[in-house]
């Protein structure tokens, strides 16, 4: 166990650590298995629980990173459409284009705003989006403050479960990231109900 916590601090304070960031977040915009909130998450914890780690510059960097991939999400969405790919239509990702589509002009803020926390839903909201030239000067504010946001979210889930659990990188990045999941799948469950909810109201 000592060998592992070990091992995991000298991941964490490595230099490389906010690159990795960086690019993790901005793949995850546009490819959502890739795990953000994971990486953000442990990284946050693993700090709080034995330093080592510049929060404000690692919540800077996943912020940074969320929005530039949200913007590339947006532009592929605006040159391919929402279903030029296999794993697009997909019945769970084709369901939430279609949400999106219908919700995006109505609530444009909150949809951008909220998908950010969902990994399939910002995908599909943010090249929705491009595909339904949602006009880009008004996306990019909106990608940054749900980045930041977000950032700031996952960063203190991190925090939390690093300050819980002291000097055991291993167990609060484990902590952390189960916290994150658990409201991860909570806030998919709620909005999975929302979409059932109004697919009724709106063929009504």
């Amino acid at each position: 166990m000592d060998v592992i916590n070990e091992l995991i601090m000298q991941t964490v304070t490595s230099p490389w650590l906010y690159l990795i960031m960086l690019v993790v977040a901005i793949i995850d915009g546009f490819f959502p298995p890739i795990p953000s909130e994971t990486v953000l998450v442990a990284a946050a914890a693993v700090g709080a629980s034995s330093g080592g780690v510049n929060i404000a510059l690692l919540c800077a960097v996943a912020a940074v990173g969320a929005a530039i991939g949200d913007n590339i999400a947006y532009a592929i969405g605006r040159r391919l459409g929402t279903r030029r790919f296999a794993w697009m239509r997909r019945p769970r990702v084709a369901a939430a284009f279609v949400h999106a589509q219908r919700a995006l002009d109505d609530r444009s803020a909150t949809l951008i705003l909220g998908a950010r926390y969902i990994p399939v839903g910002r995908v599909a909201v943010n090249m929705s989006a491009g595909a339904l030239d949602f006009a880009w000067r008004r996306f990019i504010p909106l990608s940054l403050l749900a980045g930041a946001s977000w950032s700031i979210f996952s960063v203190g889930i991190g925090l939390f479960a690093g300050s819980w659990v002291k000097d055991q990188p291993l167990l609060s990045a484990a902590i952390g990231v189960v916290l994150a999941l658990l409201i991860g799948f909570t806030v998919d469950r709620v909005a999975a109900r929302r979409r059932r909810v109004a697919v009724p109201q709106l063929a009504g």
